[in-house]
């Protein structure tokens, strides 16, 4: 009976670790694959239990194939949990250091005087925001932003989550709304007074889920050809909520574009950043920042009141290279 039960209890474990390592590396545009691959880390938790329960019933053929999952995962998600060597480097660099808060505001909700006091309590250069509603500019107006963040390119809507906007300390030129995107996903170069200008994005595609999932997929491949074709730039921010994690191919395919994701350089590994108004904690890690030419020397998740999202703030320095 107990071998029965081990074996049983094992093999569910490989099962679901496995099914976690497919959906990782699949690219089939399915919802319920891309939603599977969202909880890939939770997944692959259950060859942990897996390997200890074959070794423990002595299925060794059970344990040979758990310890391999377990092995597969710890590769997969373990160095983003090691500081990179480029993050080093850039802490002695003598370039601008600037720090970039990414914020979704939930249909506008958010509070704008705690967004205020963040950016004030932490020294924002660079906010993106996300779902900004003309009620919400005009209360992050009304908080005193404007005053901190005089630059600012925004494209609100009436109500809804299609708004998004750049705030900045310092000069902005060449503001372009992203063409086709469902959602309002924005660039601009921002003049920080050495070196050349700064490529920053403020980006959105749509949901994987409740939205239809091809289309989701066809937004994630056009933000890829947009931030492909500014990777020719000396220094580029990529921030925004990409309604992706890090175990979604189509995410690595935008970094392996030549970008590097704050979690992964400064060693923060997977930051879950929704949903945050549940009675469980935040369980994916969909908000990003990305950057080509600087690299995070520090990253920070933030409770910000009335949205379902975590803020996150980076510390970025210019590392001499792309």
């Amino acid at each position: 009976m107990r071998t029965t039960v081990t074996r049983l209890v094992a093999g569910v474990c490989l099962s679901i670790s496995v099914l976690g390592l497919l959906a990782y590396f699949s690219r089939v545009d399915n919802r319920y694959v891309v939603a599977l691959a969202s909880f890939t880390p939770f997944l692959l938790s259950a060859s942990v239990i897996g390997t200890v329960v074959a070794a423990f019933g002595r299925r060794w053929i059970l344990f040979a194939a758990s310890a391999t999952a377990l092995a597969t995962g710890v590769g997969l998600f373990a160095p983003l949990y090691v500081p990179g060597s480029t993050a080093a480097a850039s802490k002695d660099s003598t370039g601008p250091t600037l720090r970039i808060m990414q914020s979704n505001l939930m249909l506008g909700l958010a509070d704008p005087d705690q967004i205020v006091r963040e950016v004030i309590d932490r020294d924002i250069d660079i906010l993106t925001v996300q779902e900004l509603t003309s009620s919400a500019l005009s209360g992050l107006d009304a908080a005193g932003l404007e005053d901190l963040l005089p630059y600012k390119f925004t494209r609100p809507t009436p109500e809804g989550g299609g708004g998004a906007g750049i705030y900045s300390r310092f000069p902005l030129a060449n503001e372009r709304e992203l063409p086709t995107f469902l959602l309002w996903n924005l660039s601009t170069d921002i003049d920080v007074g050495t070196g050349p200008p700064i490529r920053v994005y403020s980006v959105h595609p749509v949901p994987p889920y409740p939205s239809p999932t091809p289309v989701w997929a066809s937004e994630m491949e056009l933000l890829k050809q947009e931030v492909t074709a500014s990777a020719e730039l000396p220094r580029v921010i990529v921030s925004g909520d990409f309604n992706s994690t890090w175990s979604h191919s189509r995410f690595r395919d935008i970094v392996d574009v030549g970008y590097t994701d704050a979690a992964e350089s400064t060693g923060g590994g997977v930051i879950p950043t929704y949903p945050t108004d549940k009675a469980y904690p935040a369980l994916v890690g969909i908000d990003h920042i990305l950057s080509r030419g600087m690299q995070a020397t520090s990253l920070e998740r933030i409770t910000v009141d009335g949205t379902d999202h975590h803020g996150i703030v980076a510390e970025l320095k210019t590392t001499g290279q792309p």
